[in-house]
């Protein structure tokens, strides 16, 4: 007796299978890209603020 799936359809439920694979591992490198542009961001913020409050109270003891 033949088997319920032919090598055919095995073939591209291997391939069907690999692509999902492919497709997960690229959402999860665009997430963890995206988390780390996030933290960056806050980090650069954060800098940019304490070197304007930095700024701000050298000027004011300059003068």
């Amino acid at each position: 007796m033949t088997e319920p799936t032919s090598h055919v359809e095995q073939q591209i439920q291997a391939r069907i299978a690999a692509a999902k694979i492919r497709v997960a591992a690229a959402k999860e490198r665009r997430d963890d890209l995206a988390a780390a542009r996030k933290r960056g961001l806050a980090h650069r913020h954060a800098r940019r603020l304490r070197n304007l409050a930095q700024a701000q109270q050298d000027h004011t003891t300059d003068t």
